[in-house]
């Protein structure tokens, strides 16, 4: 929910700098962690953007889904695209990724979405693997003031409830 951005954002900024450092130089990361670190408030409204947190209230992790492709307004039928995923460094590989994952293929299963495409980060890579994703080829993603990082276009069909590995760290 919008009312969600500011706890969206603090996860954002504890997981990406951590959980990216190892997969890219400092210098690519850096610049691009400042608009890759802020909530979607457009994903926040969308319905389908999930947040898991602990009995507390603190968030845990985020991710969601649209039928838009990222920084567009394309739509392919069939196709969904998974979005913005974090996790809490200190809940990395504890299934809250996984959970998330599970939220969005079945929510986007039952509106008639064939297949996932997502653009992974290299540290996510994995991750996606391990949920059955395929790479298809390598990508840049581009954000304002000419920052760019390298990326991963990977699918996935999710017809298939049974091609999960279950061996995903989260």
């Amino acid at each position: 929910m919008p009312e969600d951005s500011a706890a969206v954002t603090a996860l954002l900024q504890a997981s990406y700098p951590v959980l990216m450092a190892a997969a890219y130089d400092e210098a690519d990361l850096a610049p691009a962690l400042d608009p890759m670190t802020k909530a979607n408030e457009r994903l926040l409204r969308s319905g389908t953007y999930y947040v898991a947190q602990a009995g507390n209230g603190t968030l845990l992790g985020c991710g969601g889904w649209t039928r838009e492709r990222p920084g567009t307004s394309s739509v392919e039928p069939g196709v969904g695209h998974l979005r913005h995923f974090a996790t809490h460094p200190g809940w990395a590989r504890r299934g809250v990724g996984r959970a998330i994952y599970r939220r969005c293929e079945a929510d986007a299963r039952a509106a008639g979405i064939e297949e996932f495409e997502c653009y992974a980060s290299l540290n996510a890579q994995k991750f996606y693997a391990a949920l059955g994703f395929d790479s298809v080829r390598s990508i840049v993603i581009d954000f304002p003031l000419g920052i760019s990082l390298p990326a991963m276009l990977m699918r996935r069909p999710i017809g298939e409830q049974n091609r999960d590995s279950g061996n995903a760290p989260a």
